[in-house]
């Protein structure tokens, strides 16, 4: 569990950092930004299956595809939760809707934790509860504030939940499953990036491109198989909870960029960064458990234990 619960940190530290590094690819817009995100990634996301010799994983659901060819539509339908998520992500900051969306990411581990409970039966350990109890008052004070929920925020909160339930459904909660997702946006994600030729002339006329958009690719791709490989390892409420990091980080890159919490949403904010501390919390007692069972006689291999 414990390199589930990295690989999340890692994957919503990475996922913030996106929003600073939109800003370096100017003068694309979040649109074209999506498009060769989706296109430059399914090789690094490749490359990286041969080195891991995970590729097999490929193989597998090729196989499957061909055997039950039902799968496939599904597979579609996985694709298409995923590329709205990724559109919208890039789409909303430069359309007035930022909002919205980080509303939708306070809210997506709740709703997550609710299909964990009633889907899976999974039970919370106290300090989760309490952390969800925290996370809980500063989306509700969040909800009041913005006086409603608007449909970025429901495509994020309800999209995303759907997104993993039918991942496990099909079996394709692995790496290779995200191979295939990826590569199934692909027409979609070539008309944005190609649309009307802006992209092209974009990365032609900045020499600065040739850099920044392999490094996009690189970065995006780490920060999907960090998530995958975290939604597999980890019980589907927990990994909702850690889910709560990732809007805090974004909440940091914005304060970097120039905005200011209002004096409204220190309520909001207050109590979701008091449920992370928590979770943390939770995380360092469960390192000490183990660190302490490592150590107890009973657990020595030998006569005698070392260090």
């Amino acid at each position: 569990m414990l390199k589930g619960v990295g690989l999340s940190v890692t994957s919503s530290t990475i996922f913030a950092g996106l929003y600073f590094y939109a800003t370096l690819l100017h003068p694309l817009d979040g649109q074209a930004i999506f498009g060769w995100r989706m296109l430059l990634m399914l090789p690094f996301i490749t490359l990286f299956l041969i080195l891991s010799k995970d590729w097999g994983s490929v193989v597998k659901l090729c196989k499957r595809i061909r055997t039950v060819p039902t799968l496939l539509p599904l597979l579609c339908v996985s694709s298409a939760l995923l590329g709205t998520q990724q559109w919208l992500f890039m789409w909303a900051p430069l359309n007035g809707h930022g909002l919205d969306v980080s509303l939708g990411y306070f809210l997506l581990p709740l709703v997550m934790l609710f299909i964990g409970r009633i889907a899976y039966g999974e039970h919370l350990t106290r300090l989760q509860k309490l952390a969800a109890l925290c996370a809980a008052v500063g989306v509700a004070n969040e909800v009041y504030r913005v006086g409603g929920i608007s449909w970025p925020t429901l495509v994020v909160a309800i999209g995303f939940p759907l997104y993993f339930l039918l991942r496990r459904r099909l079996g394709s909660a692995h790496t290779g499953g995200l191979w295939f997702d990826i590569l199934l946006t692909y027409p979609v994600g070539a008309y944005f990036a190609f649309e009307h030729g802006a992209g092209i002339s974009a990365i032609v006329e900045e020499p600065r491109m040739y850099l920044l958009m392999p490094l996009l690719a690189i970065i995006s791709a780490a920060g999907f198989i960090s998530y995958t490989v975290a939604s597999k390892l980890l019980p589907f409420s927990l990994f909702g909870l850690l889910g709560y990091l990732e809007p805090v980080l974004m909440v940091g890159v914005a304060l970097m960029l120039g905005e200011q919490i209002q004096t409204g949403e220190w309520m909001t904010y207050l109590p979701i960064w008091l449920a992370v501390g928590v979770l943390v919390w939770e995380g360092i007692r469960h390192l000490a458990s183990i660190s302490i069972r490592q150590k107890s006689p009973g657990n020595c291999p030998g006569a005698t234990c070392q260090g």
